[in-house]
């Protein structure tokens, strides 16, 4: 590399990235398409800078794999920015075993981080914790290290491990003060406002009220029955009775979780549950079979007992309580995504969602009305942006967090 591509190379590391362009604005070589492409996305365009890419990846010749490997490196994490999920994952892990088989530790660790991101934002816990065992923290640079703490954070929020979340937040934060980048810097202290901040509705005695991380993590470990509407499960001490694929039972289990310590009452239950607005002898037939099974199913840590009007929750131990999001349905989840503020396509947030487009389309459109949403661009070019903060952080409301 020449001293001009050296310069702008470290002008780009220390994020000065107007004093970077200025050396290769006007250079039309491979090497110079690629530093031009990387700062073009550190200015957010996008578009620019993955053609740039792509042109530096062709002017390489095969010999040349390293450098192909990083224009590779360069155009996933614009994917990864871009929420463009359907990027081929098979080309950053090849780029990332080129770029270790040939020396390039630095990059190949970027790489690795990368592939830990694409798994946090798609829900897969493990995947990502295994990527990230793969590092030694303690040989990262300032910045890695901080992007290497920042996954770490996120994963403990999903799992509502939010003292071990705050360690690594003050860990990337740290680290991101020896970088010196000032953007990373901003990411670091975007990821811990929601800490501190409300993150979800608490229904207890037909009180309602604001709850923290903090106080989740402290309720579903306690003696309560929750029934926790973010994750459709009934959880107590740590125990949990998944819900997810029940819908109709969850439906059953929250009304009576919202009545409690009293009884609901069969016409509730089934207009809740059953969307029954005139019950029938079939109505009450199906609510007595559904009951049977949610009492079967919940046996480990409640029972349900009948009453002259209805039914009622029993816990085995302690209080219950309802676990519920400001937002209902699917446009919470939507929310939640929108609000990491990059744009969204409909198809992106379908996917780590794992729900049709059609059904996000809805939300969105449900949003967009209420003003909460915009969209740019149309049709496949058609991504979608937050216009108001939703007042509740998003981190729990992520898929993989249980």
């Amino acid at each position: 590399m020449d001293s001009i591509l050296n310069a702008a190379a470290l002008a780009l590391a220390t994020g000065d990235v107007l004093g970077a362009l200025n050396r290769v604005a006007l250079r039309d070589d491979p090497a110079a398409l690629a530093l031009r492409g990387i700062a073009m996305a550190q200015l957010g365009d996008l578009a620019r800078a993955r053609e740039l890419l792509k042109q530096a990846a062709r002017g390489f010749g095969r010999q040349e794999s390293v450098a192909r490997a990083r224009c590779i490196l360069a155009e996933a994490e614009i994917a990864l920015v871009s929420r463009d999920l359907a990027w081929p994952e098979r080309w950053l892990e090849g780029a990332r075993e080129v770029l270790a088989s040939r020396g390039d530790r630095a990059n190949a660790a970027h790489a690795g981080i990368i592939e830990a991101r694409r798994h946090l934002l798609l829900g897969h816990l493990d995947r990502a914790d295994e990527r990230l065992a793969t590092f030694a923290p303690e040989t990262l640079p300032p910045a890695l290290l901080a992007a290497y703490w920042l996954v770490h954070a996120g994963t403990n929020i999903r799992r509502l491990q939010i003292a071990s979340a705050r360690q690594a937040l003050q860990q990337a934060g740290a680290a991101a003060r020896r970088s010196g980048i000032a953007g990373l810097m901003a990411e670091v202290e975007a990821a811990s406002l929601p800490l501190d901040s409300p993150a979800a509705l608490l229904r207890r005695h037909g009180v309602e009220t604001a709850v923290s991380l903090d106080e989740v993590e402290a309720l579903l470990a306690s003696d309560t029955l929750v029934a926790d509407a973010t994750r459709n499960a009934l959880r107590q001490g740590g125990e949990t009775i998944s819900l997810a694929t029940r819908p109709v039972l969850f439906a059953l289990l929250r009304t009576l979780a919202e009545a409690w310590p009293g009884d609901a009452s069969r016409e509730t239950l089934l207009k809740r549950a059953f969307h029954a607005r005139h019950a029938d002898e079939s109505h009450r037939a199906r609510l007595r079979v559904e009951m049977t099974r949610l009492r079967q199913l919940i046996a480990p840590l409640a029972d349900i007992s009948a009453t002259p009007a209805g039914f009622r929750l029993v816990p085995k131990r302690g209080e219950a309580a309802v676990l519920v999001f400001p937002l209902e349905d699917q446009s919470a989840a939507v929310m939640a995504l929108l609000a990491d503020g990059e744009l969204w396509s409909s198809s992106a947030l379908a996917l780590v969602l794992d729900t049709s487009a059609r059904t996000v389309q809805r939300a969105l459109q449900a949003l967009q009305q209420a003003g909460k949403v915009d969209s740019i661009g149309r049709g496949r070019a058609q991504r979608w942006t937050m216009l108001t903060l939703p007042g509740f952080p998003t981190t729990l409301l992520l898929p993989g967090a249980g």
